[in-house]
């Protein structure tokens, strides 16, 4: 459990204790660089929480309502591709948000994904 806390507080800058998840997957999310994107699964794991892709995912259509902004369009699913896009209104603005920043979508799914990836856990 301490492995987890101690994970959490190198995300988390202000180190704060009481965070909730959701909280916490904002924090992360809003680190991601303009032009990169990340997975749900990457930011789970990233907080300690490997097996909770699916709430990420949960805190992410939460997200459009969070002050300050959560870039919520630069997370896709593990394969790079805009699963989440429903979520957005209209749906086609998450591929305008990530296309405004340079990554190329055919078809919902991100051109040289991996050239795109961000990778929360090799954060310094």
């Amino acid at each position: 459990m301490k492995k987890e806390s101690a994970k959490l507080k190198t995300v988390i800058p202000s180190g704060g204790k009481d965070v909730s998840f959701f909280e916490a997957v904002f924090e992360v999310v809003r680190q991601i660089p303009k032009g990169k994107v990340t997975s749900y699964g990457a930011i789970a794991e990233a907080l300690g929480t490997k097996g909770s892709a699916r709430m990420v995912g949960w805190a992410m259509n939460q997200s459009h309502f969070v002050k300050p902004a959560v870039p919520a369009h630069r997370v896709v699913n593990r394969q790079g591709r805009l699963s989440g896009k429903m979520h957005f209104s209209p749906p086609e603005r998450m591929q305008e948000l990530l296309e405004k920043e340079g990554i190329q979508i055919v078809e919902d799914q991100i051109i040289d994904f991996q050239k795109h990836f961000w990778d929360p856990n090799e954060m310094s």
